[in-house]
């Protein structure tokens, strides 16, 4: 296993090395409720925004919707993504969330995961936009995120926690509390459906195990044990998330564009 610039490696993608592939807050639970109130259909045509390692895109590929295209913007992960799809219908194409080029009114359901709460407020805003640009009139857009708790989280320790993650993971984390996701998504014309938390359980045993299985967790474990820069970064993120576990959560919300 190469370990070069395990430093500097995002969060997410270190995981994917060591072999965990359900990198979502919530997990494998809460991204099967997302789907779930999406109730993806034969004559659904789906985009999702940062595919990542296609966990998601298999789940709903077994739907059957009438397409599938996955943006995302790094281009080692469509080309990925296209090797592990290449026997079935599902596009995936070089794009940026904000601007994905997609013709107006083109979706009829739009989800994405574990991505804009990787962006400042103003960037979520912008890709939440180009959700409400590409979808048809009453479509449906779903988010899977990580959340702060509770919603009267005092502002400093906000910064205080969105600093130690960027710094754990190595990417500017920026989530927001549950009611300022919803406002948000208000804000750029959606009514909210549906609110769906899960604790933030990404590197507990039992989550691991309940995303990957017993014999992934045991890879995994693995892997870590094996790898000493590995093992220290992976530790540095689970202690990050044990230490505000009180004030950190995963959120699912529906909306549908008005």
């Amino acid at each position: 296993m190469n370990t070069e610039n395990i430093e500097k490696m995002s969060g997410h993608w270190l995981l994917a090395k060591i072999g965990k592939r359900v990198l979502r807050p919530g997990g494998i639970e809460l991204t099967q409720k997302m789907l779930t109130l999406l109730n993806i259909t034969s004559d659904d045509s789906v985009v999702e925004f940062a595919p990542g390692l296609g966990s998601t895109a298999s789940l709903t590929l077994r739907k059957n919707p009438k397409s599938y295209i996955g943006i995302d913007a790094e281009q080692h992960a469509i080309n990925q993504l296209n090797r592990k799809f290449r026997n079935s219908s599902a596009r995936f194409q070089l794009g940026n969330a904000a601007h994905s080029t997609l013709p107006d009114q083109s979706a009829d359901k739009v989800y994405g995961e574990a991505m804009l709460s990787m962006h400042a407020d103003h960037r979520k805003s912008e890709i939440i936009k180009e959700a409400a640009r590409i979808l048809k009139s009453q479509g449906y857009y779903a988010i899977h995120e990580l959340a702060l708790k509770p919603d009267h989280l005092d502002e400093n320790v906000k910064q205080q926690i969105q600093k130690e993650l960027s710094a754990a993971i190595k990417v500017n984390a920026r989530p927001l509390t549950v009611s300022e996701w919803t406002s948000l998504l208000e804000q750029e014309g959606f009514r909210i459906l549906q609110v769906e938390t899960a604790p933030m359980h990404l590197l507990k045993p039992q989550r691991i195990i309940s995303d990957e299985t017993f014999l992934g967790f045991l890879k995994i474990a693995g892997n870590i044990v094996m790898q000493p820069k590995i093992r220290s970064r992976v530790m540095r993120m689970r202690k990050t998330f044990e230490k505000y576990e009180d004030c950190l959560c995963a959120v699912s919300i529906l909306i549908q564009k008005i």
